[in-house]
Protein backbone atom coordinates (compact mmCIF):
# COMPACT_ATOMS: atom_id res chain seq x y z
CA UNK A 1 0.00 0.00 0.00
CA UNK A 2 1.30 3.42 -0.93
CA UNK A 3 0.90 6.40 1.60
CA UNK A 4 2.10 9.57 1.68
CA UNK A 5 4.75 11.62 3.86
CA UNK A 6 5.20 15.40 4.42
CA UNK A 7 8.77 15.93 2.82
CA UNK A 8 9.26 19.76 3.06
CA UNK A 9 7.18 22.37 4.96
CA UNK A 10 7.66 26.02 4.57
CA UNK A 11 5.87 29.72 5.60
CA UNK A 12 5.74 33.13 4.93
CA UNK A 13 4.72 36.02 6.97
CA UNK A 14 4.31 39.65 5.80
CA UNK A 15 7.04 42.24 7.15
CA UNK A 16 4.33 44.74 9.06
CA UNK A 17 3.66 43.66 12.58
CA UNK A 18 0.66 45.47 14.58
CA UNK A 19 1.24 44.89 18.35
CA UNK A 20 -1.23 45.16 21.02
CA UNK A 21 0.30 48.30 22.11
CA UNK A 22 -1.00 49.81 19.04
CA UNK A 23 -4.20 48.65 18.90
CA UNK A 24 -4.54 49.95 22.38
CA UNK A 25 -4.34 53.43 20.30
CA UNK A 26 -6.91 51.79 17.57
CA UNK A 27 -9.68 50.37 19.68
CA UNK A 28 -10.71 50.23 23.40
CA UNK A 29 -8.19 47.50 24.46
CA UNK A 30 -5.10 46.97 26.34
CA UNK A 31 -2.39 44.36 25.66
CA UNK A 32 -3.38 42.82 29.23
CA UNK A 33 -6.69 42.02 28.09
CA UNK A 34 -6.06 40.68 24.53
CA UNK A 35 -3.12 38.48 26.36
CA UNK A 36 -4.84 37.32 28.93
CA UNK A 37 -8.45 36.59 27.08
CA UNK A 38 -6.21 35.46 23.81
CA UNK A 39 -2.59 34.65 24.39
CA UNK A 40 -2.32 36.73 21.28
CA UNK A 41 0.59 39.69 21.27
CA UNK A 42 1.40 40.70 17.88
CA UNK A 43 -0.10 39.86 14.24
CA UNK A 44 1.30 40.26 10.47
CA UNK A 45 -0.49 42.39 8.22
CA UNK A 46 0.02 42.19 4.56
CA UNK A 47 0.92 44.99 2.57
CA UNK A 48 -1.75 46.60 0.30
CA UNK A 49 -0.13 45.40 -2.52
CA UNK A 50 0.49 41.76 -0.93
CA UNK A 51 -2.15 38.90 -1.78
CA UNK A 52 -2.73 35.75 -0.33
CA UNK A 53 -1.34 33.89 -3.48
CA UNK A 54 1.28 35.74 -2.82
CA UNK A 55 2.21 34.72 1.00
CA UNK A 56 1.14 30.88 -0.61
CA UNK A 57 4.29 31.67 -3.28
CA UNK A 58 6.50 32.33 -0.32
CA UNK A 59 5.51 29.42 2.02
CA UNK A 60 5.54 26.72 -1.20
CA UNK A 61 9.18 28.01 -2.41
CA UNK A 62 10.59 26.74 1.40
CA UNK A 63 8.51 24.22 1.10
CA UNK A 64 9.66 22.64 -2.06
CA UNK A 65 13.03 23.75 -1.48
CA UNK A 66 13.19 22.01 1.96
CA UNK A 67 11.59 18.98 0.01
CA UNK A 68 14.41 19.42 -3.09
CA UNK A 69 11.74 19.67 -5.36
CA UNK A 70 11.08 21.82 -8.29
CA UNK A 71 7.88 23.31 -10.08
CA UNK A 72 8.54 20.43 -12.64
CA UNK A 73 8.22 17.98 -10.15
CA UNK A 74 5.04 19.32 -8.59
CA UNK A 75 1.49 17.55 -10.08
CA UNK A 76 -0.89 18.85 -7.74
CA UNK A 77 -1.34 21.88 -5.52
CA UNK A 78 -4.91 22.53 -3.13
CA UNK A 79 -4.69 25.79 -1.40
CA UNK A 80 -6.87 26.19 2.17
CA UNK A 81 -8.14 29.59 2.40
CA UNK A 82 -11.42 32.12 3.44
CA UNK A 83 -9.20 35.09 1.44
CA UNK A 84 -8.76 34.23 -2.19
CA UNK A 85 -7.10 37.25 -4.53
CA UNK A 86 -11.09 36.48 -6.83
CA UNK A 87 -13.93 34.68 -6.94
CA UNK A 88 -11.94 32.70 -9.71
CA UNK A 89 -9.34 31.85 -11.11
CA UNK A 90 -9.31 30.02 -7.53
CA UNK A 91 -5.96 30.95 -5.94
CA UNK A 92 -4.65 27.47 -6.71
CA UNK A 93 -4.39 28.80 -10.44
CA UNK A 94 -2.65 31.95 -9.46
CA UNK A 95 -0.17 30.34 -7.01
CA UNK A 96 0.58 27.65 -9.86
CA UNK A 97 1.08 30.44 -12.60
CA UNK A 98 3.81 32.31 -10.09
CA UNK A 99 5.82 29.68 -9.47
CA UNK A 100 5.92 28.66 -12.97
CA UNK A 101 3.78 25.21 -12.84
CA UNK A 102 1.94 24.11 -15.70
CA UNK A 103 -0.85 21.49 -16.40
CA UNK A 104 -1.42 19.84 -13.05
CA UNK A 105 -4.59 19.87 -11.02
CA UNK A 106 -4.85 23.55 -9.48
CA UNK A 107 -7.69 24.30 -6.31
CA UNK A 108 -8.62 26.02 -3.37
CA UNK A 109 -11.08 24.35 -0.95
CA UNK A 110 -13.06 27.20 1.89
CA UNK A 111 -13.18 25.55 5.26
CA UNK A 112 -12.36 28.55 7.13
CA UNK A 113 -9.44 27.66 9.88
CA UNK A 114 -9.54 23.76 8.61
CA UNK A 115 -8.80 24.75 5.46
CA UNK A 116 -5.30 23.51 5.36
CA UNK A 117 -6.28 20.36 7.07
CA UNK A 118 -9.52 19.58 4.45
CA UNK A 119 -6.47 19.95 1.92
CA UNK A 120 -4.18 17.93 3.36
CA UNK A 121 -6.83 14.99 3.39
CA UNK A 122 -7.24 15.54 -0.14
CA UNK A 123 -3.88 15.65 -1.30
CA UNK A 124 -3.55 12.52 1.19
CA UNK A 125 -5.87 10.59 -0.78
CA UNK A 126 -4.73 11.56 -4.19
CA UNK A 127 -0.91 10.39 -3.51
CA UNK A 128 -2.13 7.41 -1.93
CA UNK A 129 -4.27 6.57 -5.02
CA UNK A 130 -1.14 7.17 -6.90
CA UNK A 131 -3.14 10.19 -9.14
CA UNK A 132 -0.43 12.64 -7.38
CA UNK A 133 3.57 11.83 -7.32
CA UNK A 134 4.21 15.07 -5.78
CA UNK A 135 1.35 17.01 -4.06
CA UNK A 136 1.85 20.76 -2.85
CA UNK A 137 -0.70 21.44 -0.20
CA UNK A 138 -1.19 25.06 1.76
CA UNK A 139 -2.62 27.16 3.84
CA UNK A 140 -2.96 31.12 3.15
CA UNK A 141 -4.82 33.82 4.63
CA UNK A 142 -5.05 37.54 4.61
CA UNK A 143 -8.17 37.86 7.19
CA UNK A 144 -6.86 41.82 7.39
CA UNK A 145 -8.49 42.56 4.56
CA UNK A 146 -12.05 41.21 6.58
CA UNK A 147 -11.43 42.37 9.86
CA UNK A 148 -13.26 44.94 10.87
CA UNK A 149 -10.25 47.16 13.00
CA UNK A 150 -13.16 49.15 14.95
CA UNK A 151 -14.56 46.03 16.50
CA UNK A 152 -12.68 45.60 19.51
CA UNK A 153 -13.51 42.32 19.97
CA UNK A 154 -12.63 40.93 16.35
CA UNK A 155 -9.59 42.67 15.29
CA UNK A 156 -7.29 41.80 18.31
CA UNK A 157 -7.57 38.04 17.01
CA UNK A 158 -6.60 38.31 13.01
CA UNK A 159 -3.29 38.31 11.27
CA UNK A 160 -2.01 37.02 7.62
CA UNK A 161 0.34 34.56 6.32
CA UNK A 162 1.09 31.48 4.77
CA UNK A 163 2.62 27.92 5.23
CA UNK A 164 2.88 25.11 2.97
CA UNK A 165 4.41 21.40 2.99
CA UNK A 166 5.20 19.21 0.04
CA UNK A 167 3.97 15.56 -0.14
CA UNK A 168 5.24 12.65 -1.67
CA UNK A 169 4.76 8.62 -1.84
CA UNK A 170 6.06 6.69 0.49
CA UNK A 171 6.05 3.08 1.19
CA UNK A 172 5.54 4.03 5.35
CA UNK A 173 2.64 5.60 7.13
CA UNK A 174 3.34 9.22 7.10
CA UNK A 175 0.27 11.04 6.69
CA UNK A 176 -1.20 8.15 8.83
CA UNK A 177 -5.28 9.23 8.85
CA UNK A 178 -7.26 12.44 8.35
CA UNK A 179 -11.14 13.05 10.08
CA UNK A 180 -13.19 15.69 8.70
CA UNK A 181 -16.42 16.73 10.28
CA UNK A 182 -18.98 20.03 9.67
CA UNK A 183 -21.90 21.17 10.98
CA UNK A 184 -23.87 24.00 9.22
CA UNK A 185 -26.62 24.60 12.52
CA UNK A 186 -24.02 26.84 13.85
CA UNK A 187 -23.22 28.85 10.52
CA UNK A 188 -24.54 32.16 12.17
CA UNK A 189 -21.73 32.06 15.54
CA UNK A 190 -18.98 32.67 13.26
CA UNK A 191 -19.53 33.90 9.57
CA UNK A 192 -18.52 36.62 7.08
CA UNK A 193 -21.85 37.84 6.08
CA UNK A 194 -21.30 38.52 2.12
CA UNK A 195 -20.76 36.91 -0.78
CA UNK A 196 -20.89 37.12 -4.80
CA UNK A 197 -24.72 35.57 -4.43
CA UNK A 198 -25.73 37.46 -1.57
CA UNK A 199 -25.27 41.05 -0.28
CA UNK A 200 -22.86 41.24 -2.61
CA UNK A 201 -23.02 45.42 -3.17
CA UNK A 202 -22.21 45.16 1.17
CA UNK A 203 -19.20 43.44 0.26
CA UNK A 204 -17.93 45.69 -2.22
CA UNK A 205 -18.29 49.08 0.02
CA UNK A 206 -16.20 47.15 2.61
CA UNK A 207 -18.88 47.15 4.48
CA UNK A 208 -18.94 43.56 5.46
CA UNK A 209 -16.55 41.96 7.81
CA UNK A 210 -16.16 38.93 10.02
CA UNK A 211 -18.55 38.13 13.04
CA UNK A 212 -17.90 35.99 15.71
CA UNK A 213 -20.66 35.46 18.93
CA UNK A 214 -17.26 34.11 20.86
CA UNK A 215 -18.58 32.48 23.91
CA UNK A 216 -20.60 30.67 22.13
CA UNK A 217 -18.21 29.38 19.71
CA UNK A 218 -15.43 28.62 22.34
CA UNK A 219 -17.98 26.11 23.91
CA UNK A 220 -18.74 24.48 20.73
CA UNK A 221 -14.71 24.23 19.92
CA UNK A 222 -13.51 22.61 22.78
CA UNK A 223 -16.05 20.55 22.83
CA UNK A 224 -15.74 19.53 19.49
CA UNK A 225 -11.82 18.94 19.50
CA UNK A 226 -11.83 17.12 22.20
CA UNK A 227 -14.02 13.87 20.60
CA UNK A 228 -11.98 14.39 17.33
CA UNK A 229 -9.31 13.85 19.21
CA UNK A 230 -10.42 10.71 20.61
CA UNK A 231 -12.09 9.79 17.28
CA UNK A 232 -8.53 10.08 16.38
CA UNK A 233 -6.81 7.88 18.70
CA UNK A 234 -9.72 5.02 18.64
CA UNK A 235 -9.66 4.72 14.54
CA UNK A 236 -5.42 4.10 15.17
CA UNK A 237 -5.76 1.99 18.34
CA UNK A 238 -3.05 4.39 19.84
CA UNK A 239 -3.16 5.95 23.71
CA UNK A 240 -2.76 9.51 24.46
CA UNK A 241 0.69 9.03 25.40
CA UNK A 242 1.68 7.99 22.03
CA UNK A 243 1.30 11.00 20.71
CA UNK A 244 5.18 13.13 21.12
CA UNK A 245 3.59 16.76 19.64
CA UNK A 246 -0.01 18.33 19.54
CA UNK A 247 0.42 21.28 16.54
CA UNK A 248 -3.24 23.15 17.18
CA UNK A 249 -5.07 26.02 15.27
CA UNK A 250 -3.69 28.96 16.83
CA UNK A 251 -6.86 30.63 17.60
CA UNK A 252 -7.03 31.50 21.19
CA UNK A 253 -4.53 29.82 24.43
CA UNK A 254 -7.50 28.75 26.27
CA UNK A 255 -9.08 26.67 23.53
CA UNK A 256 -5.81 24.83 22.98
CA UNK A 257 -4.96 24.70 26.74
CA UNK A 258 -8.52 22.62 27.20
CA UNK A 259 -7.10 20.18 24.09
CA UNK A 260 -4.17 19.88 25.22
CA UNK A 261 -5.72 18.73 29.12
CA UNK A 262 -8.11 16.21 27.14
CA UNK A 263 -5.01 14.70 25.51
CA UNK A 264 -3.07 14.55 29.49
CA UNK A 265 -0.74 16.47 27.50
CA UNK A 266 1.77 19.34 29.05
CA UNK A 267 2.17 22.47 27.37
CA UNK A 268 5.55 22.11 26.91
CA UNK A 269 4.44 19.19 24.16
CA UNK A 270 2.35 21.91 22.52
CA UNK A 271 3.73 23.97 19.28
CA UNK A 272 2.65 27.05 20.18
CA UNK A 273 2.65 30.33 17.89
CA UNK A 274 -0.80 32.22 18.62
CA UNK A 275 1.63 34.91 20.67
CA UNK A 276 3.55 35.84 17.40
CA UNK A 277 0.90 34.83 14.77
CA UNK A 278 -2.85 35.41 16.04
CA UNK A 279 -5.59 33.75 14.43
CA UNK A 280 -4.71 32.95 10.80
CA UNK A 281 -7.32 30.47 9.97
CA UNK A 282 -6.21 28.10 7.43
CA UNK A 283 -2.48 29.31 7.55
CA UNK A 284 -1.87 28.45 11.15
CA UNK A 285 -1.19 24.54 11.55
CA UNK A 286 1.33 24.59 8.59
CA UNK A 287 3.05 27.47 9.93
CA UNK A 288 2.97 25.93 13.25
CA UNK A 289 4.18 22.73 12.16
CA UNK A 290 7.16 24.24 10.33
CA UNK A 291 8.52 26.42 12.95
CA UNK A 292 8.35 23.35 15.38
CA UNK A 293 10.48 21.65 12.24
CA UNK A 294 12.67 24.06 11.49
CA UNK A 295 13.93 24.83 15.30
CA UNK A 296 14.30 20.86 15.99
CA UNK A 297 11.68 20.10 18.54
CA UNK A 298 9.99 18.23 15.48
CA UNK A 299 11.83 15.22 14.84
CA UNK A 300 11.88 11.94 12.18
CA UNK A 301 9.87 9.42 13.42
CA UNK A 302 7.81 11.52 16.07
CA UNK A 303 4.21 11.22 16.18
CA UNK A 304 2.51 14.50 15.12
CA UNK A 305 -1.58 15.15 16.12
CA UNK A 306 -2.50 18.67 14.19
CA UNK A 307 -6.38 19.80 14.47
CA UNK A 308 -8.35 23.12 13.59
CA UNK A 309 -11.76 24.06 13.91
CA UNK A 310 -13.27 27.37 11.97
CA UNK A 311 -16.47 28.78 10.67
CA UNK A 312 -19.51 26.44 9.50
CA UNK A 313 -18.59 25.05 11.66
CA UNK A 314 -15.93 22.60 10.52
CA UNK A 315 -13.51 21.13 11.99
CA UNK A 316 -10.74 18.33 11.06
CA UNK A 317 -7.44 16.36 12.28
CA UNK A 318 -4.49 14.30 10.57
CA UNK A 319 -2.04 11.92 12.43
CA UNK A 320 1.31 12.44 11.17
CA UNK A 321 4.30 9.79 11.76
CA UNK A 322 7.19 12.35 10.69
Amino acid sequence: MKYSRIEGTGRCLPDRVLTNAELEKMVETTDEWIRTRTGIERRHIAADDQYTSDLAVGAAREAMAAAGVGPADIDFIVVGTTTPDRVFPNVGCLVQEKLGIHDCAAFSVEAACTGFIYALSVADKFVRTGAAGCALVIGAETLSRITDWDDRQTCVLFGDGAGAVVLKPAEEPGVVSTHLGADGQYKDLLYYPAGPSEKLDDMLRGEAAIHMRGNEVFKVAVKTLGNIVDETLAANSLSKSDIDWLIPHQANIRIIQATAKRLDMPMERVVLTVQDHGNTSAASVPMALDVAIRDGRIKRGQTLLLEAFGGGFTWGSALIRY
